[in-house]
């Protein structure tokens, strides 16, 4: 089965739900309207289709591997990134002044599910590459952005984020790597960093790793973290390549899935030091680093709502195919294919719904970002600023933990040839665990979103959201057709559960944090049902009206009958998880340690 590229559904999403032509409006984005995104949407699908989707399952059968340092990419990959970079699409949302097309992110968005659909090993090169460049654009200097922006964005360079140490995991304030300055202002790097995805490879010229380390005599803690770049090859001042940096892969992970990536462990410094540049300030690595972390959030986001995507058509296509059994309602004499079977029928909703609700949530959060960095208004910015920071932890979080129910029930509608790995399904499952992990766990997801984007101010930001999904209700009450009755009253059931874990975590976060964190993942799992299904909401009612205008009607009549499927399958389970949360922590706080 080959991928296509669901440019419909995509551009249905930009218009109507993310408001595209509001963004198109937006200072520096003039040119990007529909018919540029329709443009860009199916250039990209034809890429994807045609190039990089043949090569998914080669990779996961022909991995990257390692050999005295060097990696080699599977068969193929080296050929299509190079086609990739001379496409342009490295610098699809990157700004012009360094070689990039400067297109928003509601747009960007839309080509990375893409090419993460077409195949998630491959596109996690290019997704790191975009953080980095995203790091260096804000907090670079001007001599480093004009001697290393360039390159990365047109695809010569890759970049990596090296984060992770053997000893310290997911907690920064453990990181031993040290930094030596040096007289001409550079520094020398000594450490171990582990999970480099894509930390050695030979798709492209050079990488610029941006690594956290510690100036020696700098502080304990995350407040002692600064940020370096430290390249592959040394960079002379014309651009031009020098010598070989003394950072050394010294293998490569092997993994469950996501098979073609390769995972570098690094080794900084062992033939006397690894030359790095400070990014920025001293001790404010941290602070740079989490620009390309929340923008490789958002990405892994994606990356879910892409697998989920790819899972989809897959076991449409073989539900279609597998004759089994008899309709149990007798409409056929013989057996038919399994897609007449209701409970077939149950899983593939279930699959286009939460893939779809997760989409729409995905881009109407990557236009806000948009507002946020380009409106002219400071109060409109700091409006959507709040609402993308809010929506990050949940398209990144929701997303993946949905992208592994999706990939498995895609196994199951294959049934058993779903276990068998030459079908295929078994590698989505496979690929789809690690989305959950890297970038920030579930729970750190879950963690920053009732700290920070909740506790924070008081629960401020996520009432407004629920004031605005109450106007969608008032609008479906409107509109008195069947369907919209009937997500409305999940919705409105939905909102007034989040909004009642919203004040217990306002009033209880500080008195009992065990309580309110015990809750952390399911909060994130309902505010991200919740926001999905608003979406979905939104979008019935743009294609009732659609449909009543005689406009694409097959196709909004399959959008009304998918945002009813979510209402009353999956939006109707949030009052379960809010009594779970708010009256559930005892259960998980008051077991003994030495009783587990």
């Amino acid at each position: 089965m080959t991928y296509r590229a669901p440019v419909r559904d995509m551009l249905f999403c930009m218009q109507e739900l993310a408001n595209l032509e509001a963004v198109s409006q937006l200072p520096g984005f003039e040119e990007a309207g529909l018919d540029t995104a329709q443009a860009v949407l199916e250039e990209c699908a034809k890429f994807n289709e045609n190039v990089v989707a043949p090569l998914n399952w080669d990779g996961d059968q022909k991995p990257s591997f390692w050999k005295d340092g060097a990696v080699t990419t599977t068969p193929g990959f080296k050929q299509a990134f190079r086609q990739f970079a001379e496409g342009g699409w490295q610098g699809l949302q990157h700004p012009a002044d360094f070689g990039g097309q400067g297109l928003p992110k509601t747009i960007g968005a839309a080509c990375i599910e893409m090419i993460n659909s077409a195949n998630l090993s491959f596109a996690l090169c290019p997704l790191l590459t975009d953080g980095a460049i995203e790091a260096l654009l804000t907090a670079g200097t001007d001599e480093q952005k004009a001697l290393y922006l360039p390159k990365m964005i047109d695809g010569s360079w890759t970049g990596t984020m090296n984060l992770t140490e053997p000893q310290a995991g997911s907690d920064l304030a453990a990181v031993r790597t040290r930094a030596e300055p040096q007289a001409d202002g550079s520094y020398k790097i000594f450490g171990t960093k582990i999970y480099i995805t894509y930390g050695e490879h030979d798709m492209a010229d050079n990488i610029v790793h941006l690594v956290l380390a510690r100036v020696t005599g700098a502080p304990e803690g995350v407040k002692g973290i600064s940020l370096f770049i430290v390249p592959k090859y040394l960079v002379n001042a014309d651009g031009s390549l020098g010598d070989r940096n003394d950072v050394h892969c010294v293998s490569i992970e092997h993994k469950l899935g996501i098979k073609a990536s390769p995972t570098a462990v690094l080794q900084y410094g062992d033939h006397g030091g690894a030359i790095g540049y400070l990014v920025g300030q001293e001790n404010r690595g941290l602070e740079y680093m989490f620009i390309m972390m929340n923008a490789a959030r958002f990405a892994v986001g994606t990356q879910g709502i892409a697998l989920a995507e790819r899972a989809y058509q897959k076991a449409v296509a073989y539900a279609r195919e597998r004759v089994q059994s008899r309709p149990v309602d007798g409409s056929l004499p013989t057996a038919a294919p399994i897609i007449h079977h209701p409970d077939v029928k149950r899983m593939l909703m279930t699959m286009r719904a939460c893939t779809e609700g997760c989409r729409a949530m995905s881009l109407v959060a990557a236009a806000a970002y948009d507002a946020a960095h380009a409106h002219p208004d400071a109060e409109v910015r700091k409006q959507n600023q709040a609402f993308y920071e809010f929506m990050v932890p949940l398209v990144k979080g929701y997303s993946t933990e949905m992208s592994i129910d999706v990939a498995s029930l895609g196994v199951q509608v294959h049934g058993g040839m779903g276990f068998i790995e030459e079908t295929g399904a078994a590698q989505y499952y496979r690929d789809a665990k690690i989305l959950t992990i890297y970038e920030g766990t579930t729970a750190i997801q879950a963690n920053d979103l009732v700290g920070r984007k909740t506790a924070r101010d008081g629960g401020a930001t996520a009432r407004a959201i629920a004031a605005q999904i109450e106007q969608t209700e008032a609008a479906l009450a409107r509109s008195a057709s069947v369907h919209a009755l009937a997500v409305r009253q999940h919705l409105q059931a939905g909102r007034q559960a989040f909004a009642e874990v919203v004040d217990f975590i306002a009033q209880r976060a500080k008195s009992d944090p065990n309580a309110v964190f015990a809750g952390s993942v399911p909060y994130l799992m309902l505010a991200g049902n919740l926001m999905a299904g608003w979406q979905l909401a939104r979008a019935l009612l743009v294609a009732e009206q659609r449909q009543a205008e005689g406009t694409d009607t097959a196709f909004m009549a399959a959008k009304i009958t998918t945002a009813r499927f979510y209402a009353d399958h999956i939006l109707s389970q949030l009052p379960g998880v809010r009594d779970s949360i708010v009256n559930g922590s005892a259960g998980v706080t008051d077991m003994a340690l030495e009783a587990f």
